[in-house]
């Protein structure tokens, strides 16, 4: 995984605004209609809060002593959310279609999988920390 490709390609994709957010919102709904209900009905604030941690974790990416933390808490609040370990692969699924959306041109195999390595990582860790309490 190179931290700096992710970083780069987030500085990209976040030039979008809410607009990326908007675009993984619906991509995971129609993907997985069901999700829906574990959100709350005005979306706003969410979409604020995803933006908002997508930065933190690609800006920690390559610091797992921030990182982890940081993802131990989140897998922590999710879980008191109603997300389980089931949820995880469809929300990586809707990420990667979401920022190759955004990335255009500039998306190839090795950002792809740079950015699967990193949401392995990330899923992993919350996952864990969900189980555990």
């Amino acid at each position: 995984m190179d931290a700096q490709r992710l970083k780069d390609n987030f500085v990209q994709v976040a030039g979008h605004g809410l607009e990326v957010a908007d675009y993984f919102y619906a991509d995971l709904f129609e993907s997985n209609p069901g999700y829906r209900a574990l959100f709350p009905a005005s979306m706003a604030r969410q979409h604020k809060v995803l933006l908002e941690a997508l930065s933190q974790i690609v800006g920690w990416v390559d610091d797992p002593e921030k990182l982890v933390p940081y993802l131990e808490r989140l897998g922590r609040d999710h879980r008191g959310f109603g997300i389980s370990a089931e949820h995880y692969p469809a929300v990586g699924a809707s990420l990667v279609a979401t920022l190759r959306h955004f990335s255009g041109a500039s998306w190839s195999p090795e950002l792809e999988g740079d950015w699967g390595a990193a949401y392995g990582v990330v899923a992993g860790v919350m996952t864990k920390a969900g189980a555990e309490g």
